[in-house]
């Protein structure tokens, strides 16, 4: 079985992890690909057990299952690269948080025996799609965001649902989320937790003027529309983190579920609300804490 290795030596120590990776797979007939960046990075040489590629796309590609090795934002990082690949996900915590990376490096060993045999079931998260009105096409694993730019000031943002009008918010900015990305941003802005799979896009504001105005939970299968008409303040449209470049007023982006797949490995024993409750100390009650 041949494995590709996806990693951010510069944000992550993740050296450790991927020499454990290398000691496990020339001890399990398994085979590594890794790109030449990060073996550069790291000193890595290539060997029986490990090909250097030119690129973690190249990688990817030529693999069976993909490890990434990082924090959330090398998930995200991957989805972008990896999103017409179908390949299954395996993510090795080695950040802060991880939600998505939910595999410690003491679970390692384990977590790869499973895989090798073939002893878990896909977790498939959906991208949510956007369409602009230049025609240009943006794919987000957890949000889409709009939001101010170099201002203090607060911008005017309306939003559509299958053609009729939801609100036109005054406020920070707006939140377009998937249910994976309900526990990101989302979440800090005081939006639902949604369990992954669920089939629906969350609308939260980000600061809204009116304090009437609150997150909406809504199919993700018909189409949300978010309009940005010139205004005085400046506005930023992102995926997952990235910025577009910078785009005329008005704004126009039609956002719908994706038919595209992030195909996330649930090994045995593993539990959404488990990891919610060890990664955002979800429901825990200081109260029944014993000292």
């Amino acid at each position: 079985m041949k494995f590709a290795v996806v990693a951010h030596p510069g944000k992550y120590e993740v050296k450790d992890i991927i020499k454990s990776t290398i000691s496990w797979a020339s001890s399990n007939k398994a085979h590594l690909l890794l790109c030449e960046e990060v073996c550069q990075q790291l000193n890595i040489q290539e060997s029986d057990t490990l090909t250097i590629t030119g690129s973690d796309k190249d990688s990817i590609s030529e693999s069976d299952v993909v490890l990434v090795m990082g924090g959330d934002g090398t998930i995200l990082y991957t989805a972008r690269i990896a999103r017409n690949a179908g390949k299954p996900i395996l993510g090795i915590n080695s950040g802060r948080l991880g939600f998505m990376t939910n595999i410690q490096s003491d679970e390692l060993e384990e977590a790869l025996n499973y895989v090798l045999k073939g002893d878990y079931t896909l977790d498939k998260r959906h991208y949510l799609k956007a369409t602009d009105n230049y025609g240009n096409q943006f794919y987000a694993l957890n949000e889409f965001l709009f939001t101010r730019k170099d201002t203090t000031s607060m911008v005017n943002i309306s939003a559509e649902y299958d053609g009729n009008l939801i609100n036109t918010y005054w406020a920070d900015g707006l939140i377009v989320a998937s249910s994976t990305g309900s526990t990101a941003y989302n979440l800090s802005s005081g939006g639902p937790i949604v369990v992954p799979g669920s089939g629906v896009v969350l609308v939260t504001p980000i600061n809204p003027h009116t304090l009437t105005t609150r997150p909406l939970v809504l199919r993700a299968d018909k189409p949300l529309t978010v309009k940005v008409q010139p205004q005085q303040s400046g506005v930023i449209f992102s995926y997952d983190g990235v910025i577009c470049d910078e785009q005329e007023l008005p704004l126009e982006v039609e956002i719908i579920k994706s038919k595209l797949s992030f195909n996330l490995i649930n090994l045995p024993g593993q539990n959404y609300f488990e990891t919610l409750r060890k990664k955002l100390m979800w429901g825990q009650d200081s109260r029944r804490i014993k000292n």
